[in-house]
């Protein structure tokens, strides 16, 4: 079962995801936030397996509450669900830590997918979110400090492939990746493997 906390200002969308999820077997609703300040607290109280995230809310906002909630539970993974595409909002949630952004105008199938996926360790992006990602301009940063390898390794972060599957394709240890990984998070100052593929996107493209 994944438990689920959501945290959305409005009570009707609140309802509706209840609602939805109500209707699946392995998900469980185990709070519902209307702010930023509740839903910290539901996440400290329950442990969720994934906090569900509106951006705009009142008393402390989407990103806001995405950094503190990941600072005092890194295991948690955070998702945004909002009705905002632009990039810029897109980019403040993952540098706070958010793993996935999911648009509230999504496919119900497709929300389900996307808590599932974030559950296991994915990363879910909605299509529209995932595109506005790849234009530049904007918070671009060098990318120099960054060994031959590294940058190869990290394209291939980009492009999805796990640590064993670029292992298999350069012909080296897992170990080995992993250790190129965690010097290209120092090198880039991100903390996990979305913001990583995030940052190569927008700083690495051609």
């Amino acid at each position: 079962m994944i438990r689920v906390v959501i945290a959305d200002d409005h009570a009707v969308v609140r309802r509706g995801l209840l609602q939805l999820f109500a209707a699946t077997e392995d998900v469980e609703i185990v709070a519902a936030a209307s702010d930023g300040v509740e839903a910290l607290a539901a996440a400290e109280k329950h442990l969720p397996d994934l906090v569900l995230m509106d951006l705009s809310m009142p008393e402390m906002d989407g990103v806001e509450a995405t950094r503190a909630i990941r600072s005092v539970l890194a295991e948690v993974p955070v998702v945004i669900l909002t009705s905002f595409s632009e990039r810029d909002r897109i980019l403040d949630a993952i540098d706070a830590g958010a793993v996935g952004y999911l648009l509230k105008d999504a496919d119900p199938d497709e929300l389900l997918r996307g808590v599932r996926a974030a559950a296991t360790g994915d990363a879910p992006f909605s299509p529209r979110a995932a595109k506005a990602l790849l234009v530049l301009g904007g918070r671009r940063k060098s990318a120099d400090g960054l060994t031959a390898r590294e940058r190869q390794i990290l394209a291939l972060v980009a492009q999805g492939l796990t640590n064993q599957a670029i292992a298999h394709q350069l012909g080296i240890s897992h170990k080995t990746v992993k250790a190129h990984m965690s010097n290209v998070f120092q090198r880039i100052g991100v903390t996990d493997r979305t913001q990583a593929a995030l940052w190569a996107q927008r700083n690495m493209a051609a």
